[in-house]
């Protein structure tokens, strides 16, 4: 395959910019903090982290924005509108939109004012202490996977993409493309990632509107055709569970990430952690209409007798690569490398961005809480540095070797939606009615029972087959994601009151509680209050019942 040195030379000026101004930002951010920290001991792991939790409400909004309009959403819009019309569409820019929403409503808030004021550090924080640090540090793992497999799967889809249009080897342009996420990354953490945010943000909406005149004057587009199209779309009957529950996937599994929650503990306060996800809610939509028109134009063009391509679009392979054969066959050369900027610069946008939140939660959650605790700010440094490339480049070697990182992708948005949205909602607003054993019991059991329920894109075949299965498609029709996900809420409280129950009224002994999770001392308080309860008092006689000289526990008079 030829190279395009024309589309080459221009994304090599767009990789310059992006990496000028990241790594000008981190110089300029490095100097800032410096001064803070002669001021006021300002601790720079965090501010690589949180950006000094300095965070203004306009880049907040923009690398929100940026971070979720990433290929996935705007490749996915494209091809929504190209093949299913409005319903089909819109679960990515309304699904992400309502994440935003709702995590702004209910969780923003709540995570940004800890600590009196200041905040979490990751999202793993309120697990691991609610917990501990070992189980706690358990939920990294799905956490972990989903990243570094969004990451993978976003490289993967610039790589195709630079093949496509650009002949590049598919190798050379991954590698490429994270060698430049990784430099500014080092330079300024999350400043340099929100502030690149911006320039691609920019880039994604300028190169994608510029593109739409020229794809609606082609000559192989059929205007006519537009109004006998059905722009609405339906959905069968039979596949309406699945419709909905791909819906609440979206929404409700958008809002345990950590680029998410990286943002918002970023704010300068509470509320403009809650301002910055509403309005980037709104840009969601906004920057959904453009991939959406260009989607549609493309659903009424005459692909095999009115361009090069020579064919009509028909196989999945080519479907999923619409938006590249718009911008390849639809414009003018030099437009289409405009369009490839814009669609290139989404990418990126969230390629920086995973690889930075993974490493977050690694040194913060895990290298720092359990393994070396009283690890220097220059030696955590150090590590996160490490730990960005080493996420990196993870996310690369999968991106080049593994066939199935799609697949591996979805499984993992399942699992954090099935698994990780149940135990964040009910660590905030349900802690006093939790513990380590309901914690762990729904961990295992929603994971299991999530791999039970197959993978059609890793050929994991559906032990566990829900009402309405398809035998002939092997596809759940029922929407047994969300039935996972509520069944590990009511399991996790369930068994949590059982374990309390147990080992409070004295059950069981103290010394089978093997994640300390219930005081020793409970069960005789528990004792105590009943004697006092029932009457039986008589050997009680005094207002403090000391259970050792140091801790003295005050007994509630009886009435009688």
């Amino acid at each position: 395959m030829n190279v395009n040195i024309g589309g080459v030379i221009s994304v090599a000026l767009f990789y310059c910019l992006i990496l000028a101004v990241g790594i000008w930002v981190g110089w300029k951010q490095r100097r800032k903090f410096e001064r803070m920290r002669v001021v006021s001991g300002a601790n720079r792991s965090e501010n690589i982290m949180l950006a000094g939790r300095d965070m203004g409400l306009f880049v907040g909004v923009l690398t929100m924005t940026a971070t979720w309009v990433a290929g996935g959403y705007i490749n996915g819009t494209c091809e929504s509108a190209f093949t299913g019309g409005f319903l089909k569409c819109s679960t990515m820019a309304f699904g992400y939109s309502m994440s935003l929403l709702l995590g702004g409503m209910f969780f923003a808030k709540p995570m940004r004012m800890a600590h009196k004021g200041r905040g979490y550090v990751t999202m793993l924080d309120p697990f691991q202490e609610k917990y501990g640090s070992r189980v706690g540090g358990l939920l990294f793992l799905p956490a972990l996977c989903g990243e570094i497999f969004w990451s993978a799967a976003i490289l993967s889809a610039l790589g195709s993409i630079f093949t496509v249009m650009l002949g590049l080897d598919n190798t050379l342009s991954i590698i490429i493309s994270a060698a430049v996420a990784v430099t500014y990354t080092l330079f300024g953490g999350l400043y340099s990632v929100a502030y690149t945010d911006v320039i691609q943000l920019a880039c994604v909406l300028f190169g994608l509107l510029f593109c739409i005149p020229f794809v609606w004057t082609h000559p192989a587009v059929d205007h006519e055709a537009m109004s006998q199209v059905d722009w609405l779309g339906t959905i069968p009957l039979s596949s309406v569970g699945s419709y909905v529950d791909i819906y609440l996937l979206i929404i409700l599994g958008g809002i345990p990430w950590q680029v998410y929650f990286q943002r918002v503990l970023a704010c300068r306060s509470p509320q403009q952690a809650q301002y910055l996800s509403y309005i980037a809610a709104f840009g969601c939509l906004i920057l959904a209409v453009p991939p959406a028109i260009l989607g549609s134009v493309a659903r009424v063009t005459d692909w095999k007798n009115g361009t090069e391509y020579g064919q009509d679009i028909t196989t999945p392979e080519e479907i999923k690569s619409i938006l590249p054969l718009i911008l390849q066959y639809l414009t003018p050369k030099w437009v289409s490398f405009i369009g490839l900027g814009a669609v290139s610069a989404a990418i990126m946008s969230s390629a920086d961005s995973t690889v930075l939140s993974t490493s977050s939660m690694f040194v913060h959650n895990i290298y720092k809480t359990v393994f070396f605790p009283k690890s220097s700010e220059h030696h955590l440094v150090h590590v996160m540095w490490v730990s960005i490339v080493v996420s990196a480049g993870l996310g690369t070697v999968m991106a080049i070797t593994v066939n199935t990182i799609y697949g591996l992708t979805y499984l993992c948005a399942d699992v954090v939606y099935v698994v990780l949205f149940p135990q964040l909602l009910l660590v905030i607003y349900a802690g006093d009615y939790t513990n380590t054993y309901g914690c762990i019991t729904a961990f295992v059991t929603g994971f299991t029972l999530r791999v039970l329920s197959g993978e059609q894109l890793l050929n994991l075949p559906a032990v566990l087959k829900f009402p309405f299965y398809d035998e002939e498609t092997l596809e759940q029709r029922f929407p047994f994601r969300t039935f996972l996900m509520l069944a590990s809420i009511v399991l996790q409280l369930i068994v949590s009151a059982v374990a309390k129950n147990v080992f409070v009224q004295g059950y069981l002994s103290p010394k089978y509680d093997v994640f300390k999770c219930f005081d020793s001392n409970s069960s005789i308080i528990v004792a105590i209050d009943s004697k006092l309860n029932s009457g039986d008092a008589k050997d009680i006689d005094e207002e403090t019942f000391f259970l050792n000289d140091s801790q003295p526990i005050p007994l509630r008079q009886s009435s009688k």
